[in-house]
């Protein structure tokens, strides 16, 4: 059994090259000798929101607070609420975060597959973000 406290792993800005906007990461849990997978609690502030980008082996989000909007590449915009659960299948291109309005928090699972998690791609435009 392994307890991991809050706070005992800090909190860091979501780098530019994978987020527009104020977004804050703060790691669940990481892959371990006995787990590939990770978890992170992702924040995003209102117009906050990922670049594009594909996970090898999926990713769950689960809505914590607020109120967010998701896309997989070719769908519509979709509005996410607390509860919600999210799935994307393995290299669907996706994007998530806040609401241009709303922040939004939720938790992001992957797995690793080779050592990696994620395939960022290009940032979402602003036109592109308003579409909804």
């Amino acid at each position: 059994m392994q307890i991991t406290r809050i706070g005992s792993t800090a909190s860091y800005k979501g780098p530019d090259d994978w987020f527009t906007g104020s977004v804050r990461v703060d790691s669940l849990f990481e892959p371990n000798e006995s787990r590939n997978v990770a978890g992170y609690s992702v924040t995003f502030e209102p117009g906050a929101r990922t670049a594009w980008h594909t996970h090898p082996l999926g990713q769950t989000l689960i809505v914590t607070s607020g109120c967010g909007w998701v896309q997989r590449e070719g769908g519509p915009i979709e509005t996410i609420f607390p509860g919600d659960i999210v799935w994307f299948e393995a290299n669907e291109k996706h994007w998530h975060g806040a609401t241009a309005t709303t922040g939004m928090t939720h938790i992001a699972i992957q797995e690793f597959l080779n050592g990696k998690v994620v395939e960022w791609m290009e940032q979402v435009t602003e036109q592109d973000y308003l579409k909804k």
